[in-house]
């Protein structure tokens, strides 16, 4: 998802619309879940931002929405392909991908009671395009032109441009369907209440937990393994990591330390305080951000040097404990086009000769001075020593004279905004599974790395190329193109690609169907034994 940083694979152009209508009819019971078990308590360090889906932007929030509201499509456990939720079926009506047609269920109805039709889709999209949050998820929807609704169950997008990727948009918190009856038109909510038609509702919210119950009016695929969920908030891994282990919190996800995770995982089963790790995929990734118009990095020798001493290895294995995986490329490994570019040109251990020729032919020689901008607090507690780490693997080589300087996060984003830094660090959660979201975000128009990169095949041939393409998997030459020109360029540098984690009490089950590149967190699949 963009996520503020940190959370569609298609059929083929002809068939998409007829393969939805196909989905729609199978494996969705709607026989709703009245909830059974244990009630589950969970923890953990992210804070729930919003409870109005037009403001939520960020992973703690979209937890929040993927488990009160529904979308028109969704996203099934282990798949990366959109599927009917709210909707009967949904598909695009044209060759250009850019009219989107969904029917709604019969019988819909939020938790309130209220009926949901066509008005309140509508609705909630006109309403995220008119709030346009600063912090909420109205960027996503830069391509929807208007919504119409000919009849109480057929809801009609029309988008600017093309964009295939839409029905992933809409799979995701950000197409949260809100009761039209219950929200402001222009303005957020702020009693920090949800209504929606999803599995839970939101029973109570507050500064130290959210409290979800069983919505028995749902109608939808999902099946619930639980009888309720509790959220604790903390402020700080050590104590999440200490909850886990008394008993105090049945399971602890998004927020523990990386040394406890890898203790946990590697210790012995009277070590690991009746608790079990769960290891889940993920497509969150972070990057070296390279400012196209600093002194320094603006020279290419500079930036192709410090790709050809990076070493993605070790900084996995003694900062990370191996928590993450290298990352050879802009789009993470399990998205549709991943490649290895950087791997193929820089290799995947330092190579000094090569960085020292890349300098020179820069007109540089001597130690370069390079300063690396981090934040401790906005993409994770390892961000600042991996730049430690990387520091001292470019001054190892004898080039450089880098040091790292660390910033709170508001002071550290005006930073980047202004162009003051010539070296930065970005995390990205995706919002949605596909090559796109990688992309698009970083070399499009308004470009989230704020870096002033601009390739013309990127943005005038191989981005527009892809939009209009329902069959994502014919987008894998393009993307894998668009992958060769970052490495050549080197505006943006991957790191890591992470890894999901949740630590549990022995007798929590179903964990691993939470844990995906959807980045949907399904409160749903979690169940607990009564003993444990």
């Amino acid at each position: 998802m963009r996520k503020r940083d940190p959370r569609l694979a298609a059929p083929i152009r002809a068939g998409l619309a007829t393969a939805l209508l196909a989905l729609a009819g199978c494996g969705t019971d709607d026989s709703a879940a009245a909830g059974h078990g244990e009630p589950v308590v969970m923890g953990m360090t992210d804070k729930v931002v919003a409870t109005d889906p037009a403001a939520g932007y960020d992973p703690g929030s979209w937890l929040l929405f993927n488990n009160v509201f529904q979308s028109l499509l969704s996203f099934p456990k282990g798949g990366n392909t959109p599927e009917p939720e709210a909707a009967q079926r949904c598909g695009f009506t044209d060759a250009d991908s850019k009219v989107y047609r969904c029917t709604l269920k019969d019988g819909l109805h939020f938790s309130n009671g209220d009926p949901l039709t066509s008005k309140d889709v509508k609705f909630s999209f006109d309403r995220t395009q008119r709030i346009k949050d600063k912090n909420g998820p109205a960027v996503m929807f830069a391509a929807l032109d208007k919504v119409e609704t000919p009849d109480a169950k057929t809801v009609v997008f029309h988008l600017k441009t093309p964009d295939a990727t839409f029905p992933m948009k809409i799979a995701s918190g950000a197409g949260s369907i809100v009761d039209h009856t219950a929200y402001p038109a222009d303005r957020l909510r702020t009693d920090g209440k949800a209504t929606g038609s999803g599995v839970y509702t939101l029973k109570s919210y507050g500064k130290d937990r959210a409290v979800f119950a069983v919505n028995q009016s749902y109608k939808g695929p999902a099946k619930v393994k639980n009888s309720g969920m509790t959220v604790k908030f903390f402020d700080e891994p050590g104590k999440l990591k200490k909850a886990v282990e008394s008993g105090d919190v049945d399971l602890a996800y998004r927020g523990l330390a990386m040394k406890d995770i890898a203790h946990l995982d590697n210790a012995s089963l009277h070590q690991q305080h009746g608790t079990q790790v769960i290891e889940g995929g993920s497509a969150e990734a972070m990057y070296m951000v390279f400012n196209m118009k600093d002194p320094v990095t603006k020279q290419a020798g500079v930036r192709k040097a410090i790709a050809y001493l990076l070493d993605r290895s070790t900084l996995v294995r003694d900062v990370y404990q191996r928590t993450a995986e290298p990352l050879y490329s802009v789009v993470p490994a399990g998205i549709t086009g991943h490649s290895t570019s950087f791997f193929n040109t820089y290799g995947d251990r330092p190579q000094p000769d090569k960085a020292k020729a890349a300098l020179r032919a820069s007109g540089l020689s001597g130690k370069v001075p390079l300063t690396l901008w981090a934040t401790p607090d906005r993409f994770g507690p390892g961000t600042v020593p991996a730049f430690q780490e990387i520091a001292q693997q470019l001054n190892a080589s004898g080039l450089f004279d880098a040091k790292v300087r660390s910033v709170p996060t508001d002071e550290y984003e005006k930073g980047v905004a202004d162009g003051r830094f010539g070296v930065y660090v970005k995390g990205w959660i995706p919002d949605y599974p596909d090559p796109d979201n990688f992309t698009q975000p970083f070399f499009g128009k308004d470009s989230v790395l704020s870096n002033h990169y601009n390739s013309p095949a990127i943005t005038g041939r191989l981005l527009p190329k892809t939009a209009d393409e329902q069959n994502r998997a014919a987008t894998k030459t393009a993307f894998r193109e668009l992958q060769d020109i970052v490495a050549r360029d080197v505006p943006i540098l991957p790191i890591w690609q992470g890894k999901q984690y949740a630590v549990a009490r022995n007798g929590v089950t179903g964990l691993e169907w939470t844990l995906d590149a959807s980045t949907v967190f399904r409160f749903w699949e979690i169940s607990k034994a009564a003993d444990a």
